[in-house]
């Protein structure tokens, strides 16, 4: 998975916007379910072809994709940056690399939507640890009760989770908490999305040791090339550019509680393409993760007093 740009916990919800229209609430709804669908849709896509080109070759093919086309459309002016800068766009593509790369190892093991599901437990976690209250708490624990019971149904089923996928998962929602942090250095530091782009090289970098063997597979068949440019678009590009028009549209609350059904549009998606089923041990411990991820948007602490300039 390609987490948001903004992914859900480090949002926190300023006082009720005023003066919303109706229309561009609707728009931005629109948009950010359109993010949802392309990023999980993408996942899935890219799955197919992990036999091919295996989970690190698929992963240094969609970041270097996904820069090229970055880069070609933002063309970041990078002799101005000074060494914070770098440095920040520098953690956040290292970050974002080993994000995706440990995240697309676990679902090559584990089903699609039960990685999504842990993977969320690292921005809960950190949610949590930002918000230092005994009801953030309470959402992080519905979030591990969900994890216990995929925990029960990997040992009563006939098809036990991977242990080795579950930790890259794990991993996963670690360095997901790494890319929040660094991900809100860089947009405070570089403007526009010259930062994204150059941080997509990075991640390029990061994984290619390890990926670029089977990449260089797809330039020898057009079809795989196709494919990982369709697996890029859907993943990184399309996202990105639908969630940052969302955020001119929508309070940051309405967008966070968006946000957290990716992990259902991910059983959906593998379901549906994979056909990874989900039986009721599993969809019960998905659906906890969604309302453990909208709860702890719904119950923030609102920091900005009333009257005051909304922010992010």
């Amino acid at each position: 998975m390609t987490p948001s740009t903004n992914p859900l916990p480090i949002i926190v919800p300023t006082p009720r916007a005023v003066g919303v229209q109706p229309r561009a609430l609707a728009t931005g709804v629109v948009l950010v379910i359109g993010a949802c669908v392309s990023l999980q849709f993408g996942a899935a896509v890219a799955v197919q072809l992990f036999p091919v080109l295996g989970p690190w070759g698929v992963t240094t093919l969609r970041l270097g994709l996904a820069a090229v086309v970055l880069l070609g459309l933002v063309r970041p002016r990078i002799r101005s940056w000074t060494r914070a800068q770098w440095t920040a766009v520098v953690l956040f593509g290292i970050s974002m690399g080993a994000m995706n790369g440990v995240f697309y190892a676990a679902i090559d093991r584990i089903p699609l939507g039960v990685a999504v599901s842990i993977e969320f437990l690292g921005p809960l976690v950190l949610a949590a640890l930002l918000a230092r209250r005994w009801v953030d708490g309470l959402w992080v624990a519905v979030a591990l009760a969900g994890m216990a019971l995929l925990a029960v149904d990997s040992a009563s089923g006939d098809e036990a989770l991977d242990p080795v996928g579950v930790l890259f998962a794990l991993v996963a929602g670690a360095f997901w908490m790494a890319y929040i942090l660094t991900s809100k250095r860089v947009g405070a530091l570089v403007p526009g999305s010259g930062g994204l782009a150059v941080a997509l090289v990075v991640a390029t970098a990061v994984v290619a040791p390890l990926g670029v063997p089977g990449a260089a597979g797809a330039f020898a068949d057009p079809a795989l090339l196709g494919l990982g440019l369709l697996v890029a678009l859907l993943s990184s590009v399309v996202p990105y550019s639908l969630e940052l028009n969302a955020l001119r549209r929508l309070p940051p609350a309405v967008f966070s509680i968006l946000l957290s059904l990716e992990p259902a549009f991910a059983a959906l998606f593998g379901w549906l393409l994979l056909g990874q089923e989900s039986g009721l041990l599993r969809t019960l411990a998905i659906v906890l993760v969604v309302a453990a991820s909208a709860g702890v948007t719904l119950t923030a602490r609102r920091l900005t007093p009333a009257g005051s300039r909304r922010g992010r």
